[in-house]
């Protein structure tokens, strides 16, 4: 292919490196676009300085950009902790996956311990096995290998191996009242 041919791929301009004003449009568009913590923000503002480059003298201030936005409000690492944790309850995922995507969205061990606090694991369980049809939501028995599979998944879905149990060998949902 000739290189002046209409076919043939144009080069991209470099993106121009980023200023402390660039930086803040950038954090202040992802914090409006998404709900995120401290550490998904100071992720994202590496990656664009990362992609960009800085113009400016000096480290590129990240790190006092995202407390400004903290102390604003503009990112709350419980609030998006606590909306996470109830969103996985509801959807039946277990204290290990809630636990495990709070620590992937950057939220501190100590905060982690409290939002984990407030998520009911046994409804959280029950959520699942109604939304899966598993135990005594189920139309039919399954088999020991369906329960093997169904046992599996409960347990990715981080339920505990007892609360597991209990759901799979309850015949009716009157029966899981006996567990707590």
């Amino acid at each position: 292919m000739d290189k002046d041919s209409p076919s043939a791929r144009r080069e991209r301009k470099p993106k121009k490196p980023l200023t402390a004003e660039s930086l803040n449009w950038f954090a202040l568009r992802y914090v409006e676009r998404y709900a995120t913590t401290r550490e998904k923000l100071r992720k994202y503002l590496n990656g664009k300085l990362y992609e960009r480059g800085w113009a400016g003298e000096g480290a590129a201030p990240i790190d006092a950009l995202v407390d400004r936005f903290a102390e604003l409000r503009y990112v709350d690492d419980r609030s998006y902790g606590e909306t996470k944790a109830r969103s996985l309850e509801r959807r039946g995922y277990g204290l290990r996956r809630v636990d495990q995507a709070l620590m992937a969205a950057g939220i501190e061990p100590e905060l982690r311990e409290d939002i984990r606090g407030e998520v009911d694991e046994a409804e959280a369980a029950l959520a699942y096995a109604r939304r899966k049809r598993i135990g005594p939501f189920a139309a039919e028995k399954a088999s020991p290998e369906r329960r093997q599979k169904q046992f599996a998944a409960m347990v990715r879905a981080g339920h505990g191996f007892d609360r597991v149990k209990a759901i799979l060998g309850a015949e009716t949902e009157e029966d899981l009242d006996q567990y707590p």
